[in-house]
């Protein structure tokens, strides 16, 4: 095949989160990948907050790295503040949050793809999909250059068809200072899929020596580090910190007074836009018995001035903005660099899409991250890389990886994405999944590093490291079954430190299961526990305190995968089931569930529709419609 000739096996078509995913899967699966981007000098930029991880996101960054992605690698490689949020609560709930260097991340991503010699990096707009025989075999961009490829990954982001907003002002542009995508969607659309709206926004950027931080709270980084790749000796960098304002009655007041210069309120975005980040001025609407709301000053990097007021996302006029930002507390004087913005974007329902991401319509064709309805650089980076795996397995028509909800947050958010009809932009939430409780950010290797290195993306090196804390996991959970802990007046002098005391002996797993014991205090009185490493101690620790509770849910995992053994032919036709709701053959027809489990998660099919179906299929009657 010559590459000169503009031949490669997959193109891939945006360079943000979900791009350089895909790619960088495609290419150390042995595929030849043309990446393909409107600007290569904004590879995997944030185009919104500096930052990766937090609660649900930061289980998704963990899982990316224990299947082979890069994300948790890069966001350890480039922070500039690390802090486990909601510590005191249990691990279900825990959240690593890392302040990211902007630049430096960037640049250690693209670094990434130009040394990689099976990725050809190219400034283009696609604009067309070329489809023979219900089968992608390439692209074309704007100057009519074809591109040809037997798979596409599409992970265009917020620049399809993207209209910004400054107040009543608006003009052409994924993102500010970076021109939209066109041509695409139409393309699409010529080929049976269909189109709808999304919006999105992000708040202005303040220079930061016009702050004055002595009005503000002070919200430090963590002394003891965590990090998001179970890779070995992870960097230890110099932290910032980041600082709190609110904002007060005189901001809602100018807020409120301007909401008829809101294209959002005045009817201009007809796209939906995130839920659980609202603008500033939806939220002083929605929640008006609230006098003030947190904002944050985050940095955005060692070399820059740039701070992001997180929080303070809208699209009123840039004037209006700047009277805003001075009422709150050290923004008195502060200088805007870049106003904010709402951006209003073409995207493709998910639900047409298989849960290896690859369209219903079109075979080769995946899609990934904000092009599906998804909101957040985590959630973007996790399905190109699902997508980027599956594009490489539909070459080598191998096995499709297809995570199930029990498996991981990245298979719960796919099968939320390709099975419910999704209205706004969809956030990972730990309430979204049904087993959080064995979903934790603490055990993705452990759930999914077998699956990395099955699909080809784990070495052998990091494998080695992986099985060597199994062992030593399970060498530390029978050792601390025997070994005993005398009630010694010396051991009782130590305990009480912790508010604990022994009125006899007992063995290590019982008392471990105790609140107030952890390894800090077991490594004061048991000799063995003291060369345990931290991640081998988190584990045996969460494993001890909550054996009931995970028992309880892996029980709750086997019942519902009852369901999942409900296979449903590929080739039913729904309309012709008896005893079935119209809404509800409506609704499996369109999604076209794999199994029971899935039909019954679709919004609208009743209980008693999955009842009949499971009959039917019990008695092999399905297989004959």
């Amino acid at each position: 095949m010559s590459y000169l000739k503009n031949k490669y096996d997959i193109i891939v078509v945006g360079a943000g989160h979900a791009g350089c995913e895909a790619a960088i899967a495609a290419a150390k699966l042995g595929s030849k990948v043309l990446l393909a981007t409107l600007n290569v000098d904004n590879i995997a930029l944030m185009p919104c907050n500096p930052a990766v991880g937090g609660p649900a996101k930061s289980t998704l960054v963990r899982e990316i790295d224990a299947l082979g992605g890069v994300m948790g690698e890069a966001a350890d490689a480039t922070y500039i503040q690390m802090k486990m949020l909601n510590s005191s609560k249990g691990p279900a709930v825990r959240a690593l949050r890392a302040q990211s260097d902007k630049r430096q991340y960037m640049d250690y991503m693209r670094n990434i793809i130009e040394n990689n010699e099976n990725i050809y990096l190219r400034q283009a707009c696609i604009t067309d999909l070329i489809v023979e025989n219900g089968k992608v075999t390439g692209a074309i961009d704007e100057f009519g250059i074809e591109f040809r490829a037997r798979a596409v990954v599409l992970t265009t982001g917020t620049s399809l068809n993207g209209k910004i907003f400054v107040g009543l002002r608006s003009y052409s542009a994924g993102r500010l200072g970076e021109k939209a995508a066109y041509g695409l969607s139409e393309s699409l659309q010529k080929y049976g899929i269909q189109i709808k709206k999304l919006k999105t926004g992000t708040p202005p950027r303040v220079d930061k020596r016009t702050i004055d931080y002595s009005k503000m709270q002070i919200q430090p980084g963590d002394e003891n580090l965590h990090f998001y790749s179970f890779k070995p000796n992870r960097p230890i960098r110099p932290q910032v910190p980041c600082y709190l304002t609110r904002t007060n009655e005189e901001t809602h007041a100018i807020i409120k007074a301007n909401l008829d210069k809101s294209p959002m309120f005045q009817g201009l975005i007809q796209g939906v836009g995130p839920r659980y980040c609202p603008s500033i001025e939806d939220k002083i609407v929605r929640f008006s018995e609230n006098p003030s709301h947190h904002i944050f000053i985050e940095p955005e990097g060692l070399g820059t001035y740039e701070v992001y007021i997180q929080g303070f996302s809208s699209s009123l006029p840039a004037d209006v903005q700047v009277k805003m930002l001075r009422t709150l507390p050290g923004l008195e004087n502060a200088h805007v660099i870049k106003p904010a913005y709402a951006v209003e974007y073409d995207y493709v329902p998910a639900v047409q899409t298989t849960h290896s991401l690859m369209s219903k319509n079109i075979q080769g064709l995946f899609f990934g991250g904000q092009i599906n309805g998804t909101s957040g650089y985590e959630e973007a980076a996790a399905q190109g890389l699902i997508a980027g795996i599956n594009a490489v397995n539909y070459l080598n028509n191998s096995e499709m990886l297809e995570l199930s909800r029990s498996s991981s947050y990245i298979g719960t958010l796919i099968d939320d994405l390709v099975t419910k009809d999704i209205q706004d932009p969809y956030r990972m939430l730990t309430s979204r999944s049904e087993y959080r409780l064995l979903l934790r950010q603490d055990n993705a290797d452990i759930r999914l590093t077998p699956i990395g290195k099955k699909f080809g993306l784990i070495d052998d090196e990091q494998f080695k490291v992986f099985t060597n804390k199994q062992k030593a996991i399970e060498q530390e959970m029978e050792r601390i079954k025997d070994v005993k802990i005398p009630a010694t007046d010396e051991i009782n002098l130590i305990l009480a430190k912790y508010d604990e005391h022994l009125e006899r002996g007992i063995r290590v797993a019982e008392f471990l299961k105790r609140p107030n014991v952890n390894y800090t205090l077991l490594k004061e009185i048991d000799e063995g526990a003291k060369n345990i490493p931290f991640d081998v101690a988190e584990q045996v620790e969460i494993l001890t305190k909550y054996e009931g509770y995970l028992k309880r849910q892996e029980s709750q995992v086997k019942e519902a995968g009852k369901l999942d053994k409900f296979k449903i032919p590929e080739d039913i036709d729904y309309s012709k089931i008896d005893h079935i709701s119209s809404e509800t053959k409506d609704k499996l027809s369109k999604i076209r569930p794999k199994t029971l489990a899935q039909a019954s998660r679709i919004g609208g099919v009743k209980p008693a529709d999955i009842s009949i179906l499971m009959v039917m299929l019990e008695r092999h009657q399905i297989a004959k419609l």
